[in-house]
């Protein structure tokens, strides 16, 4: 269906879904699997559509379609997580090791980890489980998934300039790990001339080559 890019309010007799083409990047991003992303979208709609008396026509639709994703999202994961524990009962009787707990039990990720997975090494990946709910968000959506600071403001329901703090401190806090793995794949040889953290031991890290150290040499 076409999307309505600047609806403020949804016309049900139209058959448009406002913001469509918006959401389902984002979504896509979020969950990684086009399945999984139209049943995101038709939740996220179906509950609009419920809920839209709740909803004051003229303000931001777009941040209210948003942050129902997000929330759809988030506590989809955590649903899952809640779930028994599922057996693939034909792997079982194919010879599978029924004693395995790994066979027992399918645990899903947090969708924090979940989109954590593969993008970077296990230093930065435990730096960033580490940061408040707020900052790993806003690394996350920036940073790992590459959103601009515009559709992580619409995402989480609040201004840009809250995002591009929160997206600092939450840098600041990882930045050590981020030195270090910078310097461990070579996409650093010296240190930055400035830090955000001004508490970094460069030389732990560098071994003494700093930038200023470098260009004195």
């Amino acid at each position: 269906m076409a999307s309505t890019e600047t609806a403020s309010s949804w016309d049900f007799s139209s058959g448009t879904l406002p913001y469509y083409d918006q959401l389902y990047k984002t979504a896509l991003r979020m969950t990684r699997s086009v399945q999984d992303t139209e049943d995101l979208l038709q939740e996220t709609y179906l509950k609009a559509y419920r809920y839209y008396a709740g909803f004051e026509e003229g303000t931001n639709l777009k941040a209210w379609l948003f942050r129902i994703m997000k929330n759809n999202f988030i506590n989809g994961y955590r649903k899952r997580r809640l779930e028994p524990p599922r057996v693939d009962f034909d792997d079982l009787r194919d010879g599978a090791d029924a004693n395995a707990p790994e066979a027992m039990v399918a645990v899903e990720a947090d969708p924090e980890e979940r989109l954590l997975e593969g993008e970077v090494d296990g230093d930065v990946a435990r730096a960033i489980e580490a940061l408040p709910h707020d900052y790993k968000m806003a690394v996350l959506l920036v940073d790992i998934q590459g959103h601009s600071y515009q559709e992580v403001a619409d995402l989480l329901a609040v201004p840009v300039g809250t995002v591009m703090s929160r997206l600092y401190r939450g840098r600041a806090k990882i930045e050590r790990a981020l030195l270090a793995y910078g310097k461990r794949y070579h996409y650093l040889t010296k240190a930055p001339a400035k830090l955000r953290d001004a508490s970094i031991d460069v030389e732990a890290v560098f071994g003494g080559v700093g930038e200023q150290g470098a260009s004195a040499g």
